[in-house]
């Protein structure tokens, strides 16, 4: 059975650093075949308890069905004001609502990068102790910082980072 992972960023730009991270890293598997998602295609209402009282959006049932296609995920969270942004909260929350284990118990590589020094840190930690509530497996973190100088051209320009990452990769793709 050939197993395959749902690649995302948790951002909505065009241009998205984290976008670009998350696929680079699916890149490195070996033998797991991957799927990089838009969560552009997904955009919804924003939620609250009066909006679902008008049932579930099309694009949350469609987002929540593409989870169950997947073995495992690898997802790069951007950070806004040191926490998610606004579009993948919304969407996360929506799904949490059809599926409170919206990762399935599967496993997750979990990522994050920013043009700053601390990488997305701050976004995380803040996954790292959350995401395991809605059904995470977190098998590897990364952060990469200074994503301009640490990323050009489609490619990681310091060895040590690309080496970490790889490993991060490696142990995900085990448990997988």
């Amino acid at each position: 059975m050939n197993k395959k992972v749902l690649v995302f960023a948790g951002s909505t730009s065009k241009k998205s650093i984290n976008k670009q991270l998350a696929s680079f890293a699916a890149t490195k598997l070996k033998n797991i075949s991957y799927q990089v998602a838009d969560l552009n295609d997904y955009q919804v209402p924003l939620f609250s308890i009066d909006e679902e009282e008008n049932g579930f959006p099309e694009n949350v049932k469609g987002f929540n069905e593409l989870l169950d296609q997947f073995d495992g995920f690898v997802i790069s969270l951007a950070e806004h004001n040191g926490s998610y942004t606004a579009a993948f909260k919304n969407i996360f929350d929506w799904v949490s609502r059809m599926d409170r284990k919206v990762f399935r118990d599967k496993p997750l590589l979990l990522m994050a990068t920013s043009p700053g020094g601390r990488g997305g840190a701050s976004v995380l930690e803040s996954a790292k102790s959350t995401f395991p509530h809605l059904g995470a497996v977190i098998v590897a973190t990364f952060s990469l910082p200074n994503f301009y100088d640490n990323f050009i051209d489609g490619k990681m320009m310091d060895g040590e980072f690309k080496n970490n990452l790889v490993q991060a990769v490696q142990a995900f793709e085990k448990t997988v």
